[in-house]
């Protein structure tokens, strides 16, 4: 039977977490699948090259002003936990149980299963030419990917960082031998490139509902997610009243001028409706511009999805762990193991959900509905930054952003969640609301209230022998 009276000694999460490491987890998180696999479904959506570029860089200067605007946050409130742990502090327990049960149970593992069955659709395509992988497959190999990060992850913080430091590397070369060889064709006179591009043609056919630009937006949006996720992250950063805002500007200023350019190469080689029947769109292009090595690109998109799924990984364990620690979830996923100083039992946690959310999920859905659900507590966060920035502006704050930015963050984010179910509303959108308001039936009992029975004691004890772990304190 666990004490409560006497508090263990806990341990803590060290600040392993420098400029690179910052860097490499914004970029080499943003940096996945979503680029390898969204430019067909964002032009798809509206129709024309031109608005499907302009849609790419709305999406790059929406990230970076929600990005920036979550600095001033992270730095008023240096606490890891992301949008749960700002809520909390903002706004109370309540709202902030809603965002924690979100987040655990339904964003971030439908996030990890859409990239780990990216990663299982671009590794077996060399061996299924010309149709697609079966699904059994490809959610078997998505599996194992989801378990091996979650090894890696439980294992040592340093490991996790230096493999998403070395994916990255990877899938910025890869990026740019996309973008050098879109270049190549534009200077061999390109016919494709003129025909995309001429001012008659860049936006015919451009379609302007709500719905169409809301679901575009999302899609493009999430081949930039990852913006935020150092924020999970602060108390294992370290300085990060400096390397926060550093790594931030530096990872996002780079991914979306990458982003950009890789949708011209695309566009140079392939016609629009290439583009949006091709399954692959990265394979599509390799097999155009490299003939029989076009297999290559297969490889570069499942490795640069690997590394981003790492990075997912890496921040969704913390939020779990965080929720946990300021009793939102049960005691034992607040704890860290002894000896590696990881917060394992949430990583277990978050590889079980995440597995489990993998067996019905296909990848449009999941980032449709996933996107719809995540820009809801965006927008409460920053609707926070404006109400502390009102109303306690003396609040010691290393960073500022003006109040223009996350005003018009939090506008584009009202005009995500509403302009879909506006324009053509889903029987999906109901079940992700009736998801979080379900979340009060949990509440009220066991967090309100602190119902727990007393079973739940023992086996926090058990599971703390078995897994060598202890209750972590804040690294502030």
């Amino acid at each position: 039977m666990v004490d409560k009276t006497q508090k263990p000694e806990g341990v803590q999460l060290k600040r392993q977490i420098g400029l690179v490491g910052g860097v490499a987890i914004v970029s080499g998180t943003m940096i996945g699948s979503g680029i390898f696999m969204s430019p067909q479904f964002v032009l798809g959506y509206v129709g024309s090259p031109g608005a499907s570029m302009l849609i790419w860089a709305l999406s790059g200067v929406l990230s970076l002003f929600a990005a920036l605007s979550y600095i001033e946050v992270g730095t008023i409130i240096p606490e890891s936990g992301g949008e749960f742990i700002y809520i909390l502090r903002i706004y109370g327990s309540f709202p902030a149980f809603f965002a924690a049960i979100t987040f655990i149970l339904l964003l971030k593992p439908s996030s990890i299963a859409a990239m780990s069955i990216s990663i299982a659709q671009y590794a077996m395509a060399p061996f299924y030419p010309g149709c697609t992988p079966p699904q059994l497959a490809v959610k078997c190999v998505a599996a194992f990917c989801i378990l091996i990060v979650a090894i890696t992850n439980a294992l040592n913080v340093r490991v996790a960082l230096r493999v998403q430091v070395v994916f990255l590397v990877a899938k910025v070369i890869s990026l740019t031998f996309i973008v050098i060889g879109g270049l190549v064709e534009v200077i061999r006179s390109s016919t494709v490139f003129e025909e995309n591009f001429k001012v008659e043609n860049a936006f015919k056919d451009t379609q302007y509902s709500l719905s169409t630009l809301g679901m575009a937006v999302f899609q493009s949006l999430w081949s930039y997610s990852g913006w935020y996720n150092l924020n999970y992250v602060t108390e294992e950063l370290n300085r990060p009243e400096v390397n926060l805002p550093r790594a931030v500007l530096i990872a996002i200023s780079l991914v979306t001028t990458l982003y950009l350019l890789v949708n011209v190469s695309y566009l140079t080689v392939m016609t629009p409706k290439e583009l949006v029947a091709s399954s692959a769109v990265a394979v599509t292009w390799g097999n155009k511009v490299l003939g029989s090595w076009g297999w290559i690109m297969s490889v570069a998109a499942a490795l640069s999805a690997f590394g981003s799924l790492n990075g997912t990984f890496f921040s969704a364990g913390r939020v779990c762990f965080v929720a946990a620690r300021e009793g939102h979830m049960p005691d034992i996923l607040s704890m860290a193991h002894v000896h590696r100083l990881t917060p394992s039992p949430a990583l277990i946690f978050t590889t079980v959900i995440s597995l489990v959310v993998l067996i019905p999920g296909d990848f449009r859905s999941i980032i449709s509905y996933s996107s719809f659900t995540a820009w809801i507590f965006y927008g409460i966060v920053l609707s926070g930054l404006i109400y502390l920035k009102i109303k306690k502006p003396d609040l010691p704050r290393p960073y500022k952003v003006p109040i223009i930015l996350p005003i018009l963050v939090l506008i584009a984010a009202i005009f995500l969640v509403l302009a879909p179910i506006i324009d053509n509303p889903q029987i999906e959108y109901l079940y992700v609301a009736s998801f979080i308001l379900s979340c009060v039936v949990v509440y009220i009992p066991f967090i309100h209230y602190k119902l727990c029975p007393g079973v739940l004691d023992r086996l926090t004890a058990f599971l703390q022998l078995f897994l060598e772990v202890a209750p972590a304190e804040k690294n502030l």
